[in-house]
């Protein structure tokens, strides 16, 4: 926030009120002289666009470790989210799980109560922008499902509160309610669309050897299991040794699929013999998933500078 009475340890910033909070002034001109730039420069040659592209700062926020009498040792959710741009990267494929995996977090239990208003309203905005981006691809519907399911029954505890208003403000309250109806009318008219007749190859075109490469390159569970329950042919190549073996060697080091095998009893026994995808299933559950091979890219702190991106 910015400083109200004159002191001197105040920079003497001016500071503009956003849609997303407050800004300083110099930021905001800093910004505008970059974009005003990036279209002058629009027409140049590709050369020359690719070695700008490399100078580009990534989205980033600075960790305040320490508290001093100047600097408040205290870093925000909301300032962090927005800062990394996690609203922009929903449209990203490469980050949408993990993006969706933090919005689960946040809107289970009392995630959202417990934040600030300006993180509420960033957190449903960055939601509604995840139901566009499943309606406008036709891909990850399930995500979008249980996180509508969630919001469901956050409206649900809310409203049979007894005590006080839903999330304190009323307009504030009043205001999530129409995002989240938005966010359930976007879900409910998603309709898949199907490939024209004209468009060929498809995938029951396939032969079996593709379909087997294919599904040898996913790498979660679930999405084998649906594989397996919307074609029969996927049914049997998934039942296949060879898939779940791949699949445990992939997420799994040896030490930890031989301390398995032993509990298991089947450290003798023949390869073709073991059932890997009950050998797979154990070492999810005694391990887990490791989080660098579950998502693309995952966000990192750089402990030199102090930043999280």
């Amino acid at each position: 926030m910015p400083f109200i009475s004159k002191d001197w340890r105040s920079p003497g910033e001016a500071w503009v009120k956003t849609d997303e909070g407050w800004e300083k002034l110099k930021v905001l001109e800093c910004v505008k002289r970059k974009r005003c730039i990036s279209e002058c420069s629009s027409s140049s040659d590709t050369e020359i666009d690719n070695e700008n592209s490399d100078t580009d700062i990534p989205p980033h926020c600075h960790i305040t470790l320490k508290c001093t009498r100047e600097i408040a040792g205290f870093n925000g959710l909301g300032e962090a989210v927005r800062r990394l741009d996690f609203r922009s990267s929903v449209r990203d494929g490469r980050r949408f799980n993990y993006v969706c995996a933090l919005l689960r977090l946040l809107v289970s239990g009392k995630g959202i109560t417990s934040l600030p208003g300006g993180a509420q309203r960033l957190l449903l905005q960055m939601l509604e922008e995840v139901a566009t981006y499943v309606s406008d691809s036709q891909q990850n519907i399930n995500v979008l499902r249980g996180l509508v399911q969630q919001l469901r029954s956050l409206v649900n505890q809310e409203n049979q509160k007894c005590w006080g208003k839903p999330l304190g403000s009323q307009s504030l309250w009043e205001g999530h309610v129409q995002t989240i109806q938005r966010i359930q009318n976007i879900a409910s008219q998603i309709q898949i669309r199907e490939p024209g007749p004209n468009i060929r190859p498809k995938l029951h075109d396939l032969p079996e050897e593709c379909v087997r490469e294919i599904i040898l390159k996913l790498t979660d569970y679930k999405d084998l299991e649906s594989s397996a329950s919307a074609w029969s042919l996927m049914a049997a190549l998934i039942s296949e040794q060879r898939v779940w073996r791949e699949l445990s060697h992939y997420h799994f080091t040896k030490q930890q699929i031989d301390v398995i095998l032993d509990k298991m009893c089947l450290q003798d026994t023949k390869e073709r013999h073991r059932n890997w995808q009950a050998i797979y299933h154990a070492l999810r559950k005694m391990y887990g998933v490791p989080e660098e091979l579950q998502y693309a890219e995952i966000l990192a702190f750089c402990r030199l500078c102090r930043c999280l991106f």
